[in-house]
């Protein structure tokens, strides 16, 4: 087979991208993985892609009933037509009479024998040009030997590759997992693996092993089994994504927030909103949704830690009327569960989103639930770089708020972030003739300069930025101190 070789997609979403375009034509590929990973389902929608394009598809099952496939088919609204034949093999009569075994024969030789010639037969009578082969581990088993099984392995690669069929063999690994007779014979080798983490449901992830010839997405990839069949999130490279767009100031719509932000916060960064809880992380990244949607925009949510029903009942007193953003279409908002959600399905959301040319604002809050989600601390920077990295390319700006642990003093934060985002707004609480304050600072902006005061502010029917907290120092410490020893009335808000 000379000249470029065709590739048969798989069908399945995410992974043909991760395959740069589906399955080489004609070649044998393993997709290997323990029992429950989803090789049966990608399998599957392997054979109904070739059926819906009219080629014709052959299922080998040596483990799984036909019954218990139509039945695995019907569950993800896929039918098995004409075009997609599952064929059952079962071993002959003679092997399950004691009085006709062979005595000069081990059964083993003439079982595998068998089989193969069963599947060969199989695929001549139906001229199939998808096969799928489930599962190694049986022919393993018949096999008894690694040389035996490296020979029929190495057979069946060559009948099928005369016939130009694309074939698909499946591995449970549940026998001889250090065996890699099939991945040095395969053209290619995906590898499915399942995690449980202690809390939540189980995560999905997988990798392209080998793939001879071909370029191809490395490194893992989440992916998900729902109802219409799986689907894979190809791990986000945000230097493959790039908009052309003008970085242009975007105000706060609060004239004091405005100055304390040297005129606001550039289109396409990235802003870290800091603080202890309550401090009004949330209020604060509203303001900005509600000012992008004023001035025409479109802003997307993805809310973490509060209920939405809350959020929308207590943002309205404040003039942030959620609800009616989203009835007009102009605010995206998603309720996520760290305990349900996959890194990659959710910065394939995000992503989503993002790509909208329409959307100029994204938030994320917090980026303490986001970390739930995560497996450990060293693979949340990464994501964050990455999808930060992409949402600036696309000109949106983006907004991350972070609990920190305690209410006063010394504070730590879950995970160190501020170094990627492009600004940071450290809000703080402080003691001042027996109550307690707010207190609101710039301490980082890389795209212009910006006030280095602190300003108390308040949540009075919406956000009161005052003026400079000049009388005092040590504020940010939770401690302040004035020098006549006298706390200044709450000063008169410009906004």
């Amino acid at each position: 087979m000379g000249g470029v070789i065709s590739e048969a997609r798989t069908g399945v979403p995410g992974l043909d991208d991760i395959l740069t375009g589906g399955l080489a034509s004609g070649r044998l590929f393993l997709l290997e993985g323990s029992p429950g990973t989803g090789k049966t389902t990608m399998a599957m929608r392997f054979l109904v892609e070739g059926a819906e394009a009219g080629e014709q598809g052959l299922y080998v099952t040596l483990s799984e009933t036909a019954q218990e496939l139509t039945a695995t088919a019907e569950s993800h609204g896929w039918r098995l037509d004409k075009n997609v034949e599952v064929f059952e093999v079962v071993p002959p009569e003679s092997l399950l009479d004691s009085e006709q075994q062979q005595s000069l024969l081990y059964s083993s030789d003439l079982e595998l024998g068998e089989t193969t010639k069963l599947i060969f037969e199989a695929a001549e009578r139906t001229k199939a040009t998808r096969i799928v082969i489930d599962s190694l581990s049986e022919i393993r088993l018949l096999a008894q030997s690694s040389l035996r099984y490296r020979r029929q392995i190495l057979a069946m690669k060559h009948y099928f590759s005369r016939h130009r069929a694309t074939i698909l063999m499946l591995d449970d690994l549940t026998t001889d997992t250090l065996d890699k007779t099939v991945h040095s014979v395969a053209h290619g080798v995906i590898r499915l693996e399942e995690l449980t983490p202690d809390y939540g449901s189980e995560r999905r992830r997988m990798r392209v092993v080998k793939y001879r010839a071909q370029g191809f997405r490395g490194g893992y990839h989440d992916f998900i089994i729902r109802t219409d069949g799986a689907r894979v999130f190809p791990r986000l490279v945000a230097a493959e994504h790039r908009r052309q767009f003008k970085r242009v100031p975007v105000s706060t719509g609060l004239a004091g927030f405005d100055r304390l932000l040297g005129g606001g916060i550039e289109s396409g960064s990235s802003t870290l909103i800091l603080g202890p809880t309550g401090t009004g992380k949330s209020t604060i990244a509203l303001q900005f949704i509600a000012e992008t949607i004023r001035n025409g925009g479109k802003a997307a949510m993805f809310v973490f830690d509060e209920e939405l029903g809350l959020l929308f009942e207590r943002a309205k007193p404040l003039g942030f009327d959620l609800a009616a953003m989203q009835a007009s279409g102009r605010l995206q908002v998603a309720q996520l569960d760290a305990a349900e959600l996959s890194p990659g399905e959710f910065a394939h959301n995000v992503c989503a989103a993002g790509s909208d040319p329409e959307i100029k604002t994204v938030l994320i809050d917090s980026l303490n639930g986001y970390q739930a989600a995560m497996p450990e601390e060293n693979s949340l920077i990464l994501h964050m770089h990455e999808l930060l990295q992409f949402l600036n390319r696309q000109g949106v700006s983006t907004f991350l708020t972070v609990a920190q642990h305690g209410l006063i003093g010394d504070m730590k934060t879950p995970v160190d972030v501020t170094y990627l985002a492009d600004s940071v707004i450290l809000l703080r609480y402080f003691e001042a003739e027996g109550a307690v304050r707010r207190a609101l600072s710039v301490i980082k902006k890389r795209t212009g300069r910006h006030e280095d005061t602190i300003r108390e502010f308040w949540i009075d029917g919406g956000i009161r930025i005052g003026e400079p907290l000049t009388e005092f120092h040590g504020v940010l410490r939770g401690t302040p101190a004035l020098s006549d020893d006298r706390a200044p009335a709450r000063p008169a808000s410009d906004e």
